[in-house]
């Protein structure tokens, strides 16, 4: 196992995701009953594949190949979405808020790990552009007007959470020099990242609780 790889392994990740985002929600603006929702969500699209372009670069600049980097994370991500289709407006505004913060949060963890230039390509992915607060006034906006939908939508969240979960754990199943990167088992040379074999749990603790947080904040029960 060596930092390269699994930095390779990392941002092909990254990279997959972000270009799958950005054709969930591209489809997703199809179901807002309003142009002004349909103009929101498309603007996510575009910032997901600006977001994916950034990254793509950043495995060029490394000597990979993007495409060949994206290959081994196409199973389980489009497994994710397959098992996650939302049935309308708001199950895909629920979708885009949860999912998408989850994975911020997953991108953090891993970038404390990374070399500088890295670190930074990822952080710039972890912009949040003004969309969060546009997906939590809709829902709560919703859930005010009809409260029998809250119970609805707080089962649709807690299945978006397992489902990512499920597929994370067969990627670092698969993948095991991400999975040593992500325990701070495996680290840039210049990164002050000390070794912790419990850090994997630590890190999906952290992740569970930040979930139920953003659900709280949509007006929903974790």
């Amino acid at each position: 196992m060596s930092y390269e790889v699994a930095l390779t392994d990392f941002l092909g990740l990254v990279a997959y995701g972000e270009l799958t985002a950005f054709e969930r929600l591209a489809a997703d603006s199809g179901l807002a009953p309003t142009l002004d929702g349909k103009a929101q969500v498309a603007g996510m699209a575009a910032a997901e594949f600006d977001h994916f372009r950034r990254v793509r670069d950043r495995l060029a600049e490394l000597g990979a190949d993007p495409t060949e980097a994206m290959v081994p994370f196409a199973g389980p991500v489009d497994a994710f979405h397959e098992h996650t289709k939302p049935s309308g407006w708001l199950e895909s505004l629920v979708k885009a808020y949860i999912g998408d913060t989850l994975t911020a949060d997953f991108y953090r963890e891993a970038a404390r790990h990374l070399d500088p230039a890295s670190r930074a390509v990822v952080e710039g992915v972890l912009e949040d552009l003004g969309h969060s607060a546009f997906v939590v006034e809709h829902v709560r906006a919703a859930i005010d007007a009809d409260p029998k939908i809250a119970g609805r939508l707080a089962l649709w969240g807690r299945r978006i959470m397992g489902e990512a979960l499920t597929q994370a754990q067969h990627i670092a199943a698969r993948r095991a020099a991400l999975a040593a990167l992500l325990a701070g088992m495996l680290a840039a040379p210049d990164c002050d990242t000390t070794v912790d074999l419990a850090e994997v749990g630590k890190m999906l603790t952290r992740l569970t609780e930040a979930h139920g947080a953003r659900m709280a904040t949509l007006g929903l029960s974790a």
